[in-house]
């Protein structure tokens, strides 16, 4: 995709200039928008000479033009995708520091999570973006397993996180290299995304993880949607990568077939785990990501032998 994208000259924005230091009225706006607490966070660090995430020259960001392209494709209005920018550098920022103060704080993994997703600079940003989470299909699609997981949801006419129009462009983007300072950001749009379930959401499957942000964030707040609204009902589907690199779903009876469904999450995961328990072949090194994973979480379950 990045091959494709159109040359654009570089442009000055609102939101850039709300971003340098040096003018005072900058900082003031952003105070108004996230809040003191970050904005303060974010000069400490500048005055600590660890300004090294373009937030108050988002312009200098190696993919500030890439973003204009993808926002303007997808027909996020510019001044919106302008202010967006900045949150989520903003966030990019500020998360180290908080990350540092959640591990302080706790040791708890889940209040950690819990910690580390309040930084207000991206929660703004999804603010900001939510009506540009909107599913094109009739019906949403969640995922694990990999990326190749969500493209066949979304060939099966199901729209994942990833195909919205903000989803697309935060997809093809890389804001910073270290994934504990933009994971947050995921996190809380893959929130703000299932919030928005009105109807059957499709769930495939292609390694489980109980860790996962599926399992451990998007099902669970799934779960609190369909108590608001009985219309929103999940659907499960375990997927195998056959060995010509095709995705297939497992039928009850252990069969690579075009659709299984599943109504609950302990039928799909025991149908996949049997499956690549007893017909995964070594041979198939498509599939053997999913099956590592699987052997894994068996191991760390106390089954020593693995499978």
């Amino acid at each position: 995709m990045r091959e494709t994208r159109r040359a654009t000259e570089q442009q000055t924005t609102p939101t850039a200039a709300a971003g340098r230091a040096a003018r005072p009225a900058g900082l003031f706006a952003q105070q108004q928008r996230v809040g003191n607490a970050a904005v303060t966070r974010q000069v400490q660090r500048r005055k600590a000479g660890l300004d090294e995430h373009y937030a108050t020259r988002p312009t200098e960001h190696p993919e500030w033009k890439p973003y204009q392209e993808l926002t303007e494709a997808a027909g996020i209005p510019r001044p919106q995708a302008d202010a967006a920018w900045q949150l989520l550098l903003g966030g990019v920022d500020s998360q180290g520091a908080i990350n540092d103060e959640a591990a302080a704080r706790t040791s708890d993994r889940q209040e950690q999570r819990e910690l580390r997703a309040s930084n207000s600079w991206y929660q703004e940003f999804v603010r900001l973006m939510a009506e540009h989470l909107e599913i094109g299909t009739p019906t949403m699609a969640l995922w694990a397993g990999g990326i190749e997981t969500s493209e066949y949801a979304y060939r099966k006419g199901h729209t994942p996180v990833a195909r919205t129009r903000i989803g697309s462009v935060l997809n093809v983007l890389e804001l910073h290299p270290n994934w504990k300072l933009t994971g947050p950001m995921w996190s809380l749009v893959s929130k703000a995304f299932v919030s928005r379930a009105t109807g059957p959401v499709h769930i495939f499957v292609r390694a489980y993880d109980p860790d996962s942000i599926l399992i451990r964030l998007e099902v669970p707040h799934l779960r609190l949607v369909q108590q608001l609204n009985p219309d929103v009902k999940l659907i499960w589907h375990p997927v195998y990568t056959a060995p010509d690199g095709q995705l297939r779903e497992i039928s009850k009876d252990y069969r690579l077939v075009d659709n299984a469904e599943y109504d609950g999450r302990d039928t799909c995961v025991r149908v996949l785990f049997q499956y690549l328990r007893l017909f995964h072949e070594e041979s198939n090194t498509k599939a053997a990501p999913a099956r590592t994973s699987m052997e894994k979480l068996i191991v760390s379950n106390g089954h020593k032998d693995g499978v």
